[in-house]
Parts: structure tokens; sequence; C-alpha cells
């Protein structure tokens, strides 16, 4: 059986391995787009083998590689080496945080001419430390987010994090039935009229479907998920 699920007209998930951020066990998760020329984008890479590889190979030549945000950005360098043709896109923080890999130009308000029109972005920025773009595939209405909303549920904190991970991971409304995003980076935001503004476009969207890095992803109800996800803001 392939690792790759489709989701939704030309969408489709990979299932990655669980990483340690800071000591915090987390799932990881890759989208993968085919674009009407038939190139592949593929949004946060997830660790590469070579089953995985012939099986994103035999759905079309990967030609984009991006990353939403600067945690985002392990499995880059492999995917690159691995699709010597693909162009790798971010946003100037991850940029600046992998001097290594070549980038395109910086991601931010509005897409570049290989999605445009096909994907939609928006930019969340206004943090002390952290921005993010969020992405919209038009043709299966989905959002695609790293950690503005992160929805764990109770089994994956059960089996993976320590008790006094777990203890913090309710009040902090990273679970289901609120899917916020961590703390830290919610209480960052200095600048909320630039992050109502990135919150009011997705909203705009009306995606059907939320698709998140970390979590339990919302195959249907997507506007009332985001409404309560983002209701910090």
């Amino acid at each position: 059986m392939g690792r790759l699920y489709q989701c939704g007209p030309d969408i489709f998930l990979i299932e990655g391995g669980v990483v340690s951020f800071y000591g915090a066990p987390y799932p990881t998760r890759c989208v993968i787009v085919k674009l009407d020329d038939g190139a592949l984008w593929v949004w946060s890479p997830v660790a590469l083998d070579q089953d995985l590889y012939r099986e994103v190979a035999a759905r079309g030549p990967v030609r984009h590689l991006v990353s939403p945000n600067k945690l985002h950005h392990l499995y880059l360098a492999d995917w690159k080496r691995a699709f010597p043709k693909a162009r790798v896109w971010g946003p100037r923080s991850t940029i600046n945080k992998r001097p290594d890999v070549i980038f395109e130009p910086a991601l931010g308000e509005m897409p570049p001419s290989p999605w445009v029109g096909e994907i939609d972005q928006a930019w969340f920025r206004g943090s002390l430390f952290m921005d993010e773009i969020v992405f919209f595939h038009r043709a299966s209405r989905t959002a695609i987010i790293a950690d503005l909303s992160e929805n764990f549920s109770p089994h994956f904190i059960a089996t993976h994090w320590p008790w006094w991970l777990g203890w913090i991971a309710k009040p902090w409304k990273i679970v289901e039935g609120y899917g916020y995003a961590p703390l830290e980076w919610r209480l960052s935001f200095t600048n909320r009229k630039l992050l109502r503004a990135a919150r009011d476009k997705v909203l705009a969207w009306a995606p059907e479907r939320v698709i998140m890095a970390h979590g339990t992803w919302q195959p249907s109800g997507g506007v009332a998920y985001l409404r309560r996800a983002f209701a910090w803001m």
C-alpha cells in the first residue's frame, strides 16, 4: 500500500514520522498538489526514502518544494538532491535560516507565477519571532496550515508526550476541540492588525477542508474549524 493518500482533486497527503521539537514529539505531514501543467508542488517535505521517492516520482515531476515557515525546513535539501529540477521556496525567515539551500525569491502575500490562479496564499506576520505562509488549493478547496493550528488528538498525546507536556496541551488549546497555535507564538504577536488581515483573507476563501502539519486534519467543515482555531486572534 502506498503512502500517498488522495484527499481531494489533485491533492495528496503523506504522513511522515515523529520528530522532536525541543523535547516534544511532533508528527509530520506533507501535502502534494498536482498543478495544471502536471508539475508537483510539495509542501513541508517529510523524510524521504526510496519507496516514497518512487511513489512520488510516479505521480509527476517534482518542480516546487515549499517551506511555509522557518520551522518546516528539515528535509528540503534531501528532496532537492533527489529532485534536482525542483525549485525551493519559502518566506525570508526560512531563507535566512538555510543558507546552504538555494531558494527562489522569498514568498509573501501574493503567489508567484508558477501557481498563481491555482494556489492562493496569505502571509501571517506581526509576531516578534515567526511568520507563516498559509496556502489555499482552489480545486480541492483546501487550506494548508503549518503551525498556526495544532490539533493533537488525546491518543497522540497519551502515546507520545511525557506527562508534563501532556498536562499543558489542553490549557494551551493545541488539542482537538480548539486547534490553536502554540501559546508562546500567540503571545508574540504585537501587530494584531496584520494578523487579523491574514485571518480574514483565509476565512474569505471559505475552505471546505483544512490540513495542518500537526494533528487531526479536517476533511469537511473547514470554515467552522478555522473560526474556532483562529478565535484567539
